[in-house]
């Protein structure tokens, strides 16, 4: 490939020229895992990167991103709305900063990141868009967003709460105080998304400790931005292009590392994965049931910490995962109640109730992938009780719910107890196209 591309080289999909999905069964055999793995590269950090990308006027670039159909939906989309996008040497490269509305409609396929924040985006800068997605997709909550993006004047239509929905934006908002209903880095990140233009500073109150990939990367864009955690005050400003590199994935490497802490022999170093304090919750749930993991070469990567971590196997213990510690590892709740499932006692998982509008109701469906495996699950309202010691090999193929963290969630399961059939293994897609390879060679490493 030249050094002079050619724009663009994405045009939007609409929901009617999606691809059906080809479901793929697959088993995860029990070993020990070992070697050195770099994750996929960070989904939420690559929704943002885009997005900023293609609202910022020049060209951006987007070195090591996640490549997952969640992160192509969003790549697909920003160029349904005008932004000139090329995949050159692994990267993006993002000629942004003249958007319009799409003649189509905008599919989503799986991704609420990509639903809720273009909303955001559209909303503000004076876009119209239909929204839709896949059949997941259309289940899940849309209101959290409308409701503040109605707020500040655009019009937002939901079908019963949920996809389709219609965006018909302002130009200019106001800017002003929001307060979040509930702390979730995706209705913060519209809220602020939708307020980039704003003539007045804005201000978000109610957060608890969510993601902050968003702040991060508005100031990596050159906005002036402040966050403590609890209230996000953005100044006006303009964006400006720039080059970022994404770590890996910590969600991803969630797996492996879950996985090595509850299968004998394993010895695994995830390297340069995203060590966001906003993120970390699974790194300190795993080391409060006793995993032997250590932080190794702490550093920063335009404007993410970043580091290198090391997981030995050693016999976990039950504890209390709730409160701010869930927050920070609502994704990773279902391999945490993987290893939970090999802790001796029983682990009190809380406050997560969020999980049951994710791509599937992940309390119910790790819940039931458990108990196949003859662990002991109470499921509550916004959590679990689970008795661990318990698992072994399930007498069924199990079901994945064609969600792609259960699925991954069930080859960590299967490292100590396979051979684990599931009847989907195409799901995996949506975050970590290579995490099949990635497993099979660190179990091999032995």
């Amino acid at each position: 490939m030249g050094s002079n591309p050619t724009f663009p080289r994405f045009a939007a999909r609409t929901a009617d020229s999606a691809p059906s999905k080809i479901r793929s069964a697959l088993i995860f055999e029990a070993g020990s895992l070992r070697g050195e793995i770099r994750a996929a590269g960070d989904k939420s950090i690559s929704h943002r990167a885009l997005m900023l990308a293609a609202l910022a006027p020049g060209t951006s670039t987007i070195e090591q991103p996640n490549r997952g159909e969640d992160v192509l939906a969003t790549r697909d989309a920003v160029a349904a709305l005008g932004a000139a996008v090329e995949d050159r040497d692994g990267a993006f490269v993002v000629r942004g900063g003249t958007l319009r509305s799409p003649a189509g409609t905008i599919d989503a396929r799986n991704s609420g990141t990509t639903t809720r924040l273009l909303m955001g985006l559209c909303a503000g800068a004076g876009l119209s868009a239909r929204f839709d997605g896949d059949a997941s997709l259309r289940r899940r909550p849309m209101e959290r967003v409308a409701r503040p993006l109605r707020a500040m004047g655009a019009e937002v239509s939901t079908t019963g709460g949920r996809l389709p929905a219609t965006v018909r934006g302002i130009l200019d908002p106001a800017g002003g105080e929001f307060a979040l209903e509930i702390a979730s880095a995706q209705v913060k990140s519209a809220i602020l998304l939708a307020n980039l233009n704003a003539r007045r500073p804005v201000r978000i109150t109610g957060d608890r400790f969510s993601r902050d990939h968003t702040e991060r990367m508005l100031r990596r864009f050159g906005r002036t931005i402040v966050f403590d955690g609890r209230t996000i005050e953005l100044a006006p400003g303009k964006l400006a292009p720039q080059r970022v590199r994404v770590p890996a994935d910590l969600s991803g490497a969630a797996f492996f590392l879950a996985a090595a802490a509850i299968t004998p022999g394993s010895d695994v170093v995830l390297r340069e994965v995203g060590y966001n304090p906003t993120r970390s919750g699974v790194v300190d749930a795993l080391r409060a049931m006793g995993a032997d993991i250590t932080v190794e070469n702490e550093r920063d990567l335009d404007g993410e910490p970043i580091a290198d971590l090391r997981v030995r196997y050693r016999p976990l213990v039950a504890t209390t995962l709730d409160g701010e510690l869930v927050v920070r590892a609502i994704d990773e709740v279902t391999i945490l109640a993987v290893a939970a499932a090999h802790a001796a006692g029983t682990t009190h998982i809380r406050d997560a109730a969020d999980l049951r509008g994710k791509e599937s109701d992940r309390l119910t469906t790790i819940t039931e992938t458990l108990r196949a495996c003859g662990v002991s699950v109470a499921e509550r309202s916004d959590g679990l009780d689970i008795t661990g010691g318990g698992a072994h090999r399930p007498e069924r193929t199990l079901r994945t719910y064609d969600d792609h963290r259960i699925a991954m969630a069930i080859a960590a399961l299967a490292a100590p107890t396979g051979p684990h059939a599931i009847d989907d293994g195409a799901c995996i897609a949506v975050s970590f196209p290579d995490f099949v390879p990635l497993w099979q060679a660190a179990q091999h490493a032995n």
